[in-house]
């Protein structure tokens, strides 16, 4: 039987961005999780401006809401966008008693107290998924780049996991899980690859092997749409890009710009050097895994292995030669200074850090929900 299905891509002509920006609620008073996202998008439904609804989604849970943005060209575009939806956003959950907390996971919420957004779909991945997917109180950024020919799309995913690592230790803000320090940086990773269709991505090189995979999947009922392959970088072909799905939750504006520049500089250098003949390096997926986990474990203190040689480094000297790298690429995609902000990061600690010391300065899990939210704030 031929299971192959017919994939079209919709190709971007330009390298376009979009990011997606999930937000938890969390009660002003109590700092646990709130599940008043229906209260909020309710009145969201009575602005007057038709295009909030289009820019703030519901999720999984009724305690996160995301913000999303139009087409944009550059990273400034992105974030002013981002922000005028933060605004009105902000005003309603004021309004309602909560603030947004922005990290990959909440330090001592329970997921038993958790209400489900009423969906079908979200009720059918409970179902199939049960304690697993239950327990999927997590949150992040998603970053969409626009290809410009469906044959590169797979050859820069591949590509693209040799710096996955490093985008995992930059935003890594997820130490905490039901009142204890699980001791990785980013416990969110871990966590969402225990869904079916999460996690790595497979490295395919040809559209024809996404297409038979895709197949496969579909005729066996582990998926019924593309979107339920939930592969932490992989191609949207209805919107024409490749999807960076790696970052955990983010509380400032200024990290979540440096992780986009980051990201859209990464896609685009790959993309060029495909134009110029360039055969992309990648790593045996074996070598791609270990780093995945090694960045969740020690997130910007991890020994990465750099290349197929196994080569290895810290994180952060590898990083700090990226960015240079990159910067004549940000310099084109005019975001030279949001690129160069990555660099602070490491100085200034990652949140899943600036959250360890909040709690062993208070030994207060509530005091780490305020900073975390304060950061935003500010």
């Amino acid at each position: 039987m031929n299971n192959v299905r017919s994939i079209d891509f919709n190709a971007s002509p330009r390298p376009t961005l979009g990011v997606e920006w999930e937000f938890a609620l969390v009660d002003k008073q109590t700092r646990d999780l709130s599940n008043s996202a229906a209260q909020l998008f309710e009145r969201v439904s009575e602005l007057d401006n038709p295009s909030s609804g289009d820019r703030i989604h519901k999720e999984l849970l009724r305690n996160t809401v995301e913000l999303v943005t139009g087409i944009c060209r550059t990273t400034g575009e992105a974030i002013a966008d981002l922000e005028e939806s933060l605004s009105v956003v902000r005003l309603i959950a004021d309004d309602l008693g909560v603030d947004l907390f922005g990290a990959g996971t909440h330090p001592f919420a329970l997921w038993s107290t958790q209400q489900l957004t009423p969906s079908p779909r979200y009720a059918e991945l409970i179902e199939r998924t049960q304690w697993w997917g239950r327990q999927m109180l997590i949150w992040g950024v998603h970053v969409h780049v626009g290809i410009n020919h469906r044959d590169k799309v797979l050859p820069i995913v591949s590509s693209l996991l040799n710096q996955y690592p490093h985008l995992l230790a930059l935003s890594a803000s997820s130490p905490m899980w039901s009142g204890q320090d699980t001791g990785y940086a980013s416990n969110r990773a871990m966590m969402f690859q225990q869904l079916p269709t999460a996690g790595l991505p497979f490295q395919f090189q040809r559209w024809s092997e996404f297409e038979k995979f895709v197949g496969d999947q579909m005729t066996t009922g582990i998926i019924e749409n593309l979107n339920e392959i939930r592969w932490d970088i992989r191609p949207s072909p209805n919107l024409g890009t490749v999807e960076i799905r790696v970052c955990d939750g983010v509380s400032t504006i200024a990290e979540l710009a440096g992780l986009v520049a980051l990201i859209h500089c990464l896609v685009v250098d790959l993309d060029r050097r495909l134009d110029a003949g360039e055969t992309l390096p990648d790593m045996a997926p074996w070598l791609v895994q270990e780093n995945k986990w090694r960045a969740a474990r020690y997130g910007l203190d991890a020994i990465i292995i750099t290349d197929s040689d196994c080569n290895e480094r810290l994180v952060t000297d590898d990083l700090y030669d990226m960015l240079e790298r990159l910067t004549p690429v940000a310099v084109d995609l005019g975001c030279a200074d949001e690129l160069a902000s990555v660099a602070d990061i490491p100085g200034h600690g990652g949140s899943y850090q600036r959250q360890r010391r909040t709690f062993a300065d208070t030994g207060d899990m509530v005091a780490v929900v305020d900073q975390v939210v304060s950061e935003l704030n500010r």
